[in-house]
């Protein structure tokens, strides 16, 4: 990234705007060490300055830039100022192949006057500089344009101490909580007491002194959160508070999502933390599609990962006796479900996705007409304005950075994801307005003729994910986004071999599971499912977590709630 020709020209003017903001300073141990810097929209430039020929000259991207801070020396007998960048780049690995988001930490003095207040104000300038430019040179994906977290952003992060192998608080002191000051993002840390504590919390908590919500835990804290914002009277404003997730239990299946939608680097266990924890303090935050779920005692949960019931969810549950041993805990429960295979008895039927007509061959293929715009799948940056919204409610009382987007994401025939003006079906009046699941008719009633009735009655498992990851290290549905407005439905019917069904996870891994070709794997894309168990004992789970067993439905909602993404 290197660009000499917009480097400035240091005979001209030092220390000040000269198309670039460029300075002359001196290394912070070592004041024989003097260094040009110059900064531009898209990248810090430092170069030494050395009498010897071929001078040093190294180029940080403000992408990788979370922070910069202006602080005075710890010797109250200095005049000199300081000012330090924190860039997370990708480097390689020391001990492994490839590379991985790694700390870089910046410094230098300013001693340009003899007073160490105009010093003091120098670095403050230079620090003040570097935020801002990096702030416009967040990692966003090509096509896709997205809001952002208001800044300084208010974040309540709520620690689930027991998840994974009990370690959440250690990792967050340990690999958040410096970057999270580098990036000067203020926080209220709360640690989770017992089980549905977050749940409670969030469904009373006052959302208008929070600009985010961020989950250090497994999965299950955050399908806590995100059913407490749902239960609120409030839930329309409610569910647009950006949610964040930072790896801490065992799954980890959204967090390794999320940093698998920015086009990162595999990256697992602590490298995985450190992705999600830099997007954190980027702050872009896109669209996240939920599933809503009946069940048959008429409770409704709401889903933003997985519905399953077979092998998958057995694994899940009864591998809860190994959660000592961390992530391995699932290939030890797969191992043992494997030596005692079962198959379940059970109904099947969904409502697939409409696939756009093939066109005649050697017909040409027309361009869409414009009157009909077509949008990025995410929302824009603040303030949200991609479509006006027309509701009576956009002047909300909460003075937050998402009140007044309530676009929804939906699939055109492309295939593409594009933003309409079409809010979420709901019904009732005031406060206690409903979220209607129109694709879905009563679980005592017969399925629309629309919907795919499956014939086979014996299945291995059942697996319905809205997530490109079901684990960090499950790669279950490569093309999958948080707001593609897709259920991704998987069964595997009996038949299937042990070996086989081994292989099949295996390769999950890395996401060639589908080009197995095994006869016993199907794979649908859908926008409602309904499951009846006939099979009199079995789990069903969802976002990993057990549910009432019997009849199931679910229907997808999508881009209804808003996650921090890259």
């Amino acid at each position: 990234m290197e660009q000499d020709a917009s480097e400035p020209d240091p005979s001209r003017q030092r220390n000040g705007f000269v198309g670039t903001l460029y300075g002359e300073f001196t290394d912070t141990l070592d004041d024989s060490l003097r260094f040009s810097v110059s900064l531009t929209e898209s990248a810090l430039t430092i170069r030494r300055i050395s009498s010897s020929p071929g001078r040093t000259k190294v180029v940080f991207d403000l992408t990788d830039c979370v922070g910069c801070r202006a602080h005075r020396g710890p010797d109250g007998a200095d005049v000199g100022a300081y000012f330090t960048a924190y860039f997370y780049p990708f480097k390689r690995r020391w001990m492994a192949a490839g590379v991985a988001r790694q700390r870089v930490e910046q410094g230098f003095r300013v001693a340009l006057a003899r007073e160490p207040l105009a010093n003091l104000q120098e670095a403050e300038r230079w620090a003040r500089a570097i935020r801002e430019a990096s702030g416009m040179q967040a990692p966003r994906r090509d096509g896709v344009t997205y809001m952002e977290v208001r800044r300084p952003c208010r974040v309540m992060i709520l620690v689930n101490p027991h998840s994974g192998r009990g370690q959440a608080l250690q990792l967050f002191t340990g690999h958040v909580q410096g970057m999270l000051t580098e990036a000067t993002v203020p926080y209220t840390l709360v640690t989770t007491e017992h089980q549905n504590h977050a749940r409670e919390l969030v469904r009373k908590a006052d959302l208008s002194q929070w600009d985010a919500l961020v989950i250090m835990s497994g999965d299950g804290l955050l399908f806590e959160v995100i059913n407490g914002l749902m239960e609120r009277e409030d839930w329309q404003e409610a569910i647009q508070t950006p949610l964040g997730i930072l790896p801490g239990g065992s799954g980890n299946a959204l967090a390794a999502s999320v940093h698998h939608y920015s086009q990162s680097p595999p990256a697992w266990n602590e490298e995985l933390l450190l992705s999600c924890g830099f997007m954190l303090c980027k702050g872009l935050v896109g669209s996240l599609d939920l599933v809503s779920i009946h069940l048959a005692s008429r409770q409704r949960l709401f889903s933003f990962l997985s519905l399953a019931w077979g092998f998958v969810a057995d694994v899940d549950i009864e591998s809860e006796k190994y959660r000592h041993v961390g992530a391995i805990r699932f290939l030890m429960g797969t191992l043992v479900r494997l030596a005692s295979l079962r198959v379940y008895q059970g109904k099947l039927a969904y409502l697939p996705v409409e696939e756009p007509p093939r066109p005649p061959k050697g017909s040409v293929k027309t361009s869409q007409p414009p009157s009909t715009p077509q949008h990025p799948s995410l929302c824009s940056s603040l303030p949200c304005q991609l479509i006006p919204d027309p509701s009576p409610n956009q002047n909300s009382p909460h003075n937050r950075i998402t009140t007044n987007c309530n676009h929804n994401t939906v699939t055109n025939s492309s295939n593409n994801p594009v933003t309409t003006t079409k809010r979420p079906e709901t019904q009732g009046g005031g406060k206690s307005m409903t979220l209607v699941d129109s694709l879905l008719p009563g679980l005592d009633q017969p399925v629309p003729e629309s919907w795919t009735v499956v014939k086979e009655e014996d299945f291995v498992l059942v697996l319905a994910v809205y997530q490109s990851h079901l684990a960090e290290d499950l790669w279950t549905v490569p093309g999958a986004m948080a707001d593609d407005g897709l259920i991704h439905l998987f069964y595997v019917t009996a038949g299937i071999s042990r070996p086989a069904l081994l292989r099949l996870f295996l390769a999950m891994e890395k996401g060639a599971h589908l080009a197995c070709g095994c006869p016993y794997l199907v794979h649908e894309k859908v926008k409602a499912l309904r499951l009846e168990p006939i099979s009199p004992q079995g789990v069903i789970t969802v976002d990993g977590e057990m549910v009432e067993y019997g009849p199931v439905q679910a229907q997808i909602h999508p881009g209804l709630a808003r996650l921090i993404c890259g």
